[in-house]
């Protein structure tokens, strides 16, 4: 119980002093408004590759239709707020964007989820296009293809850094949880999950909704800072994007997610004037990977600081 103490206490103060850090940067000018959106871009990028992971690394779905639910979250965001302009009516439409995204990855799971591999990734992505044409569709609500604009800035850089430290402590919380490991099960082997009394489909709805519910909140936060959304923004691109960050950082490692996220965020950066280029690279580096770290920069393994209380306890002993 102490040493669990310990741990939470250790990693509160890890939280509270980076934020500390990037306040006092933030203060200073040392961290201007250019910085400032790389970091909420690298906070969203964190928060869709949670989801992307969360779905494939963690159950072993190969989708590509997170953009779609990411879509969602913005257009939910930039409806309401149009309507509601205040903090609350953006946290109402966060919330309207995650129930819708929910739903609809329900109506979309429970008959795509039974499908494998290439089938169940080309199900998804045809998924993410039909809320796409959909929204290309909506006529006034959504203005067709042209988007919407004049989308008033509610999200901040520590709105971001909030949602991210949350939904991250969420998700590890759900994995350790007599649920998640059975969620796990599904990644090594459905038959011997099966038959051990996990229910497949269930299960693979369940997590698939997650990831969905994710991707909304993180679609919600990234049109609220951009100011602007339209289709064309969440093309299977964009779920290629998030599924780069996924197998880059490791299949199965939320640590592995946020170390990718960050350096892809950092190289981005410094790829601003060569944006042609951003993609030959991201394949290049997703090759060099796949030979030397089949299984990602980190693989399955996470980050803990509980070994090193361990390892403290033991060397007094």
């Amino acid at each position: 119980m102490k040493k669990n103490l310990k741990v939470n206490l250790a990693w509160l103060a890890i939280i509270i002093g980076l934020f500390a850090i990037l306040k006092v940067l933030e203060i200073t000018g040392i961290m201007n408004l250019y910085y400032v959106q790389i970091l909420m871009g690298i906070g969203i990028s964190i928060l869709m590759g949670l989801g992307t992971n969360l779905v494939l690394g963690f159950s072993g779905q190969f989708t590509l239709g997170q953009a779609g639910f990411m879509a969602i979250g913005a257009y939910s965001s930039a409806i309401i707020t149009n309507y509601i302009p205040t903090y609350d009516g953006f946290y109402l439409s966060m919330l309207v964007g995650v129930l819708i995204a929910a739903l609809v990855a329900l109506i979309f799971g429970i008959p795509t989820l039974r499908l494998k591999g290439d089938y169940l990734a080309i199900a998804t992505l045809g998924m993410a296009e039909i809320i796409r044409i959909a929204i290309v569709n909506g006529g006034e609500v959504t203005n067709g293809a042209a988007g919407l604009t004049g989308i008033l800035p509610y999200t901040t850089w520590p709105v971001i850094y909030f949602f991210v430290v949350i939904i991250i402590i969420l998700v590890l919380n759900f994995l350790r949880s007599a649920t998640g490991r059975q969620a796990i099960t599904l990644r090594e082997d459905e038959i011997a999950a099966e038959s051990m009394g996990v229910n497949v489909t269930k299960m693979k709805v369940m997590i698939f909704v997650f990831g969905a519910m994710i991707s909304a909140i993180a679609g919600s936060l990234y049109v609220s800072y951009i100011g602007t959304v339209v289709p064309k923004d969440f093309t299977i691109m964009k779920s290629i994007d998030y599924l780069i960050i996924a197998v880059l950082g490791g299949l199965g490692s939320i640590t592995g997610t946020i170390i990718a996220a960050i350096v892809l965020g950092i190289l981005n950066m410094f790829l601003q004037n060569v944006s042609n280029l951003r993609m030959i690279i991201y394949s290049l580096a997703l090759i060099l990977v796949m030979i030397f770290r089949p299984g990602g920069l980190l693989g399955t393994k996470e980050f803990y600081l509980s070994k090193y209380f361990n390892k403290n306890k033991e060397g007094k002993n």
